[in-house]
């Protein structure tokens, strides 16, 4: 059973025209309680001068919509940038860490790794590893 595709836009179009309908409707009724609201004192202040005053002071403010809370936008912190250094590791065949050489002495592990494999007579291989630096505070 196939539904119908809705078109977006078109709703959109439709509920944008519904609200400036009802934002025309209310500022209408708004107009015509102070057009109202005029016409009344104007006929009082013709009758009593004395009591002019006072409707003056009595003017109907129009109704104000709740304002709406502000969502707040939660900070995130940023991750702290760990700075890290290569280096060249001398794996088992259970990529086990056996031992590790600066990046500049790579024939060394190569060499450590060849002597380890000939001797244990298992697999050992050379990977650059990235370990962090520790840094000293002052």
């Amino acid at each position: 059973m196939a539904r119908r595709i809705l078109n977006r836009k078109e709703m959109r179009a439709d509920f944008e025209e519904a609200e400036r309908r009802r934002t025309d409707e209310e500022h209408d009724e708004v107009e015509d309680e102070a057009d109202e609201d005029e016409d009344d004192e104007e006929e009082e202040g013709d009758e009593e001068e004395g009591e002019g005053e006072e409707d003056e002071e009595e003017v109907v403010a129009p109704k104000k919509k709740p304002a709406k809370p502000k969502a707040t936008k939660s900070r995130t912190r940023t991750a702290k940038v760990v700075r890290r250094r290569v280096v060249w590791g001398v794996f088992n065949n259970s990529h086990q860490q056996v031992a590790s050489y600066e990046y500049k002495r790579k024939e060394d592990a190569l060499a450590h790794a060849a002597k380890l494999t000939a001797d244990k007579k298992s697999t050992h291989f050379v990977q650059p590893v990235k370990e962090p630096i520790d840094e000293k505070k002052e």
